[in-house]
Order: structure tokens, then sequence, then C-alpha cells
């Protein structure tokens, strides 16, 4: 972003699709989900670098069970609107080999980022792999991937947010907004 106006432009010329209230009761809603599928299994939880540190955050304190964590750090994005080439900036750490992994992100948009990491974790040797994102984009083509636990769909629209950036600026909101 270039500069603090030009992100205040971006912000208040945009549409709030989710206010922070429900933001929150989707996240306490997927704790529950996943609590009764997963709590039962230690799983390695992985984030998603950088999107998904918010969501993170706020999911990890409302699961009940114990877990291992990690993260993943591969984008599409970086300061584009638009997905580019995948880009691996940093793999498990974490032993994944006959281990139960949940994959945690901001957003299933078109599902390559979350296929591709479903591919090298199964790859490491992954007992299973579980994957949840915060937001779900609706979109008309076929996704080689679904997530098993999803916060809110999303219309076809750029979203930023709790987590998801326009541009690099404003994962820091509570809310979720879309560009006009």
């Amino acid at each position: 972003m270039a500069n603090v106006a030009e992100a205040l432009g971006i912000l208040n010329s945009s549409d709030i699709l989710f206010s922070a209230e429900e933001v929150d009761s989707a996240v306490d809603r997927m704790a529950e989900e996943i609590t009764a599928k997963l709590g039962e299994s230690y799983p390695l939880v992985l984030s998603v670098m950088g999107g998904a540190v918010v969501f993170t955050g706020q999911l990890l304190p409302r699961l009940h069970f114990p877990l291992d964590f990690d993260y993943v750090h591969v984008s599409r994005y970086g300061d584009k609107t638009h997905g580019g080439e995948l880009v691996w900036k940093q793999a498990p750490k974490e032993e994944v080999q006959d281990r139960v992994v949940l994959v945690l992100d901001d957003i299933l948009d078109e599902g390559h980022t979350m296929a591709a990491i479903r591919d090298k974790v199964m790859d490491m040797g992954a007992k299973a792999f579980f994957s949840g994102v915060f937001a779900n984009k609706i979109i008309a083509k076929e996704k080689p991937i679904l997530a098993d636990f999803v916060g809110i769909d999303v219309p076809d629209r750029y979203v930023f947010g709790y987590g998801m950036d326009v541009r690099g600026a404003w994962r820091n909101l509570p809310a979720i907004h879309a560009l006009k």
C-alpha cells in the first residue's frame, strides 16, 4: 500500500459483509466442530502464514484438547489482488510422519494453495489431512479441494479483514470487508 490515505480510502469505500460479532460466532462454531472431530487425535496444527495468523490466534485458545503447533509459509498473492505462482517460503518443520494434520488458513479461494499444502503434507507421510478455513469463497468453478471446517462463506468478491489483506493492509480488522 502506498500510504495511509490510500489505505483509509479503500476501507471507507468498502462494504462490511460480516460484523466482528458474526466473525467471533463463526470461530466459536468452528472450534466446536474441530473439537468434536479431532479432539482425541492429538493433531499437528499448521497455520498458513501470514493470512491465517489472526484466525489461528483466535481459534487455538478455543480448542480444548492437546495439539502440536507449527506453520507453513506459502503464497500465491504477495501484495497483488489476483493469485500467481505458488511460492514455498517454509515447509512444515514439525514431524508430520504418521500424524493427523489440521491446516488452518484465512480463505479458500480457488483452492490451489490448500491443495498444494495437502499434497506436501501427505507426501511427508501424514496419517490424515484436514483443512480449516475462516472464509470459503463461493466461486463458479470447481475447486481441487474443499475445506473440512469453514467459518463463513463469502461471495466472489475481493474480501479483507480478519487476517486477509488488501494490497498488504487491513489484516487487523475484526470484521470482513469487500471491495466495491
